[in-house]
Order: structure tokens, then sequence, then C-alpha cells
């Protein structure tokens, strides 16, 4: 576990680099908003948070250089490099363990470049690092 982590020792506290998707219910959270309340129920319903199946080992990539993407129904929506991250990992590391005990098996999502679209039943998302897929969510 961490905890208070400097980032010079950030790289550390993980090992494996995946991809994520968490969706949002925009109608949900509209209401919510709307009436000055939280807006939990809009973010973390059941299936809300999907996380890829395969994961790569953190040594096998350029951490300043990991270009990912995202396609829905085989054309690309997202398209990202981690080198424009506005926070290297070992910095949000360091940040998030101020706040938080980090264990192994902690999953971190780090946001989202350009292309948040809606999506409908029987859509198709994949997600690559580099060329290879290693998400795929079919909407329900």
């Amino acid at each position: 576990a961490g905890k208070h982590i400097e980032e010079k020792f950030a790289h550390k506290y993980y090992s494996q680099i995946g991809l994520g998707i968490d969706f949002t219910a925009r109608d949900i959270q509209e209401e919510c908003k709307a009436k000055g309340l939280p807006w939990e129920k809009a973010k973390g319903f059941d299936g809300s948070a999907q996380i890829s199946k395969i994961f790569i080992d953190k040594f096998n990539l350029d951490l300043n250089n990991i270009s990912f993407s995202l396609e829905k129904n085989g054309e690309i929506v997202q398209k990202g490099n981690s080198a424009n991250m506005i926070f290297h990992f070992d910095t949000i590391i360091s940040y998030l363990s101020k706040f938080y005990s980090l264990k192994v098996g902690d999953l971190i999502y780090t946001g989202t470049p350009e292309g948040v679209g809606k999506v409908l039943p029987g859509e198709t998302l994949k997600g690559f690092i580099d060329d290879k897929e290693i998400l795929k969510v079919v909407v329900k």
C-alpha cells in the first residue's frame, strides 16, 4: 500500500497500463443538476466503468509517448497520446496518494481526450494502445 508517495518514487506503485471508459447518464445528470442534487447516480450505475481485459506492462511502453484511440462502430472517435496529458502518471499517483491509500489492484482513470459522445444500444466500442486492441464494449 502507498500513502503520501513522493513523485520520484511513484513509478514503483504501478506496473501496467490499460484503457477504461466511464459512462455518464446525461439525462440523469441534467435532472440532478437542475435540482441542485449530487449526480453520482449519473456516474455510478451498474456497468458505468468499463476496463480493458488486457493490460500492458509499463516496461513495454514509452510512458511519455503512448498512443491510444477509441473506435465506435469501426470509426475513430477519440485519439490521444500520453505526451499530451496535463499530468504525468507519476504526478497523478503522488497527488492521489495524499488523499487515498493506494493498493495493489487499484485502478486510476486519468481523463479523456476530445471526442466524448453519445452511445446507443448495439454500438461497439473498441479501445487501442498503439494498434493493439485491448478493450471491447458492446453497449446494452
